[in-house]
């Protein structure tokens, strides 16, 4: 483990691979951790990336500078501390993947500092919020999937996040990933991460942020005014999605494909939930490295 200030945050990391290896650059999502790479970064390393893998804010032994520094979990926010984290680093240009809030981060970058990305890995495709449209419902197949932000919506899912995180995510687990049989072990490893103290303050103000219930970190308005207008991504990019995801579920057309304008390719993964890199490890290495080689990895 290591760490880093970057931005309002002193960023911990794990690292593997060769100095001077191609960056790539792995981002988790909520409510996992780093150790969701274990196996992809073991992979990658292998292959002579030189693999970083941030805990987002909130998790783990990331922690924030100041005690003024909002606890804010909006989009903007992740976005600007992966870029900050690439600041900080010297890392000129790297290889973003991620999934969940990491996929979120990965792709906000991608679309505001291109310079900054050789390619693109996103499981769930196209994951920059379009905070405007929030209150226009979706199917009620759809709706019922998003139960667990609306709970966290109110005072009553702050105190059972608050006194219940470890069982909270646990479910979550089981949830989305039906197919998926993970270790007790497993869990608690990645369970660790959620007594970070600004663990609640930081996902329920994501959860409420995305539906325009409570304003953003002043911060970073300039890059959430950016997010608005929903631009569009031009580096090489890759989606993963797998087709037993309970939370994110796949649809049959490719609803991404019209928000990237480089190189792009689309792939569904058969038996696979929403935790894709620690659910088949082999197809997220595999989906990174072909990158190189004109991001169809078939």
């Amino acid at each position: 483990m290591k760490a880093i200030n970057a931005g309002v945050l002193e960023i911990a990391y794990l690292e593997n691979g060769p100095l001077d290896g191609e960056p790539v650059v792995l981002l988790h999502g909520f409510p996992y951790d780093v150790h969701a790479y274990d196996e992809v970064a073991r992979i990658l390393a292998a292959a002579g990336k030189r693999c970083l893998v941030p805990y987002l804010r909130g998790y783990g032994p990331t922690k924030f500078l100041s005690k003024q520094t909002m606890r804010s979990g909006e989009q903007a926010a992740v976005g600007a501390d992966l870029l900050a984290f690439l600041d900080a680093m010297k890392i000129e240009k790297a290889l973003l993947a991620g999934y969940d809030w990491g996929g979120r981060a990965a792709c906000i970058v991608a679309a505001l500092w291109p310079e900054r990305v050789t390619g693109l890995v996103s499981c769930g495709g196209y994951s920059i919020q379009n905070i405007s449209k929030a209150h226009e419902p979706a199917s009620p197949e759809a709706e019922h999937l998003l139960w667990y932000q609306y709970y966290l919506h109110g005072s009553r899912g702050r105190a059972g996040l608050t006194a219940n995180r470890k069982d909270f995510c646990h479910l979550l687990w089981k949830m989305w990933s039906p197919t998926w049989e993970f270790s007790q072990k497993e869990f608690e490893t990645t369970a660790a991460a959620f007594e970070n103290d600004d663990f609640v303050d930081v996902v329920t103000h994501s959860y409420r942020h995305r539906f325009g219930l409570v304003d953003g970190d002043p911060a970073y308005q300039s890059i959430a005014s950016r997010l608005a207008t929903q631009p569009r991504i031009a580096v090489p990019s890759l989606v993963l999605e797998g087709d037993a995801d309970a939370v994110d579920p796949p649809a049959n057309d490719d609803p991404f494909a019209q928000h990237f304008t480089g190189p792009y390719h689309r792939k569904v993964l058969t038996g696979i939930g929403h935790n894709v890199p620690q659910e088949d490890p082999q197809a997220f290495a595999r989906a990174v490295l072909s990158l190189e080689y004109g991001c169809d990895d078939s």
